[in-house]
């Protein structure tokens, strides 16, 4: 399934792969990596149960809108420590994701990358078709998995409502 013209990306409508994820559900599964302790490690759906969880999606930590709302939300939940799983998600490689984290003290995030499989991507319905990119958004989940909160940009060049994502995080704790 497609989404045409679900969002636009500068102005231009682009498709997004899979069904549109909605508050209520449950959350769809993945499998993403990401590079910490000096290898690759997976990072599934399973991996965030038991606690409240934030996923940041942005296209690319390389832009200066996804930098952005990665150091937002790095800020925003620094109070939160390990009651919350708080990861950002992108199509970036695991050790460039690494990278950037590190040099900008990216702590209260840990970074997964969908670049393998981009099961995230399809199964999530945040896939852009056309560049073969993320679309940016917010998802948080209970500590069971359920979405409580979902949004998906509509102009992925803007950044996410962080106050509404954040008020839905921190009501489940």
């Amino acid at each position: 399934m497609s989404r045409s013209g679900a969002v636009t990306f500068k102005g231009n409508p682009m498709t997004l792969a899979g069904e549109e994820v909605k508050a209520g559900q449950a959350a769809p599964d993945f499998t993403m990596h990401r590079f910490a302790d000096g290898a690759l490690q997976k990072v599934t759906l399973a991996d965030l149960k038991g606690k409240p969880t934030i996923l940041s999606v942005v296209p690319s930590l390389d832009t200066p809108v996804c930098q952005k709302q990665t150091r937002q939300f790095n800020q925003d939940l620094g109070a939160l420590g390990d009651k919350i799983n708080a990861l950002t998600v992108s199509l970036d490689l695991p050790f460039a994701q690494n990278r950037f984290c590190g040099a900008e003290g990216i702590t209260n995030l840990k970074s997964a990358s969908d670049y393998q499989d981009r099961s995230f991507g399809r199964n999530w319905g945040m896939l852009i078709e056309e560049l073969k990119i993320l679309a940016r958004g917010t998802f948080v989940l209970d500590k069971d998995g359920k979405v409580v909160y979902a949004e998906t940009v509509k102009e992925v060049a803007q950044e996410p409502n962080y106050e509404a994502a954040l008020k839905a995080l921190k009501g489940l704790l």
